[in-house]
């Protein structure tokens, strides 16, 4: 049965977005990004939100036509070619043949998602599904790579959860700059 993975960037003060919901913080450095790509190869699968996925599946497919930079360029093809899960109460469906689910009693559609892929389902992004899924239990692991910046304000990684005790199992600094936070369900 797959696992779910929640990988994220956090600054200092906790925020994944800025107070205007800039995401323009986070530096993909060398070691950062080669880390990143080998999370995204060894993924069944990518799960969004459906604010998160309208942002991906709007740059991805035409991202080199918008950036150079050697990360996106590396990215691309492995998005593309991943599976797609959608959690959304509000979409019926989504282009890039992507999985929708969230319409119903999210604990059993994702147990039915999970049994349908052999290994990582990583989610990535915002909050919204992975705040839906940590509430009910369902992550198994917690990727936060904290990023060497304050933001003052913005989005807040994960609000208003019941505690959660979790287990620290790695870490591991990248380029001088971020630092990799792994925890497990305790």
């Amino acid at each position: 049965m797959s696992r779910v993975v929640y990988g994220v960037h956090v600054s200092v003060d906790g925020f994944i977005e800025g107070p205007k919901g800039e995401f323009d913080w986070p530096e993909m450095g060398a070691e950062l990004s080669a880390y990143s790509i080998g999370l995204s190869e060894r993924a069944a699968a990518f799960v969004y939100g459906r604010r998160v996925w309208e942002m991906m599946s709007s740059y991805w497919p035409r991202v080199e036509s918008i950036s150079d930079h050697p990360h996106d360029r590396a990215f691309a093809p492995i998005w593309r070619r991943t599976p797609k899960v959608v959690v959304s109460r509000t979409l019926a469906t989504a282009d890039h043949d992507a999985l929708v689910i969230g319409g119903g009693d999210l604990a059993t559609e994702l147990a039915r998602v999970r049994a349908r892929f052999d290994g990582d389902l990583l989610v990535t992004g915002g909050t919204g599904a992975a705040a839906a899924l940590a509430a009910l239990g369902l992550v198994d692991e917690y990727q936060v790579i904290v990023h060497p910046v304050l933001l003052g304000g913005g989005r807040r990684l994960l609000p208003d959860l019941a505690r959660q005790d979790l287990r620290l199992v790695g870490s591991r600094g990248f380029d001088g700059r971020s630092v990799l936070l792994r925890y497990e369900r305790a």
